[in-house]
C-alpha cells in the first residue's frame, strides 16, 4: 500500500482510486501473461525501448486498460450494478497520470539521471499511456500484442 503514497509523493501522480486500480490491474495483467505463457516466451534479460521487458509492460498496461473498459460495463450479477462506475475523464486522466509517472524517461528524469532508452525496462511514460489507451478504447485482448509490433510502433 505505500507504493500509492509514493506514487504521489515520489514519482507526482495523483493518488486516486483509478489510478491505483490501473497499478492492480497492471500486475493482474502480469498474472495473465503467466498463464498465457507469454512470460515464459519473452526474454526479460534484456533492456532498451524495444526489448520484451519493455514488451511485457507495456502489454500489462494495455490489459489493465481492457479491465477498464469491461468493468464500467459488466454489471456484477449479485447487485445488478457495473464492477465499475463509468470513469470519467478526470478520472481517466488520473490513471493516465500514473502510467505516465512509472515511465521509465520520466523515473530517470525525477532522479536527476540522464534519460537512458537502452537502459529501459518498463518503457516511456507516452508508451505506457498509449498501450493502457488502446486497451481502454478497444477493450480487446488481441489489440495487446505488443510483441506482434515493430520497435518503431510501440
Amino acid at each position: 500500500m505505500s507504493f500509492f503514497s509514493q506514487m504521489e509523493s515520489v514519482l507526482g501522480a495523483a493518488d486516486t482510486p483509478l489510478a491505483q486500480e490501473y497499478i492492480v490491474a497492471h500486475e493482474f495483467g502480469h498474472h495473465i501473461q503467466n498463464l498465457l505463457g507469454t512470460m515464459r516466451a519473452a526474454d526479460r534479460s534484456g533492456t532498451g525501448a524495444t526489448s520484451d521487458s519493455v514488451r511485457l509492460e507495456l502489454q500489462a498496461d494495455c490489459y489493465a486498460g481492457v479491465w477498464v473498459h469491461y468493468a464500467a460495463s459488466t454489471v456484477d450479477p449479485d447487485t445488478g450494478v457495473p464492477f465499475l462506475v463509468e470513469p470519467t475523464r478526470e478520472e481517466v486522466r488520473t490513471a493516465l497520470d500514473a502510467a505516465e509517472a512509472v515511465g521509465d524517461d520520466h523515473i530517470q528524469e525525477r532522479s536527476g539521471s540522464q534519460v537512458d532508452a537502452d537502459s529501459w525496462t518498463h518503457g516511456s511514460s507516452e508508451q505506457r499511456v498509449r498501450w493502457f489507451t488502446v486497451g481502454m478504447e478497444q477493450g480487446s485482448v488481441q489489440a495487446c500484442d505488443t510483441f506482434a509490433v515493430a520497435g518503431s510502433g510501440l
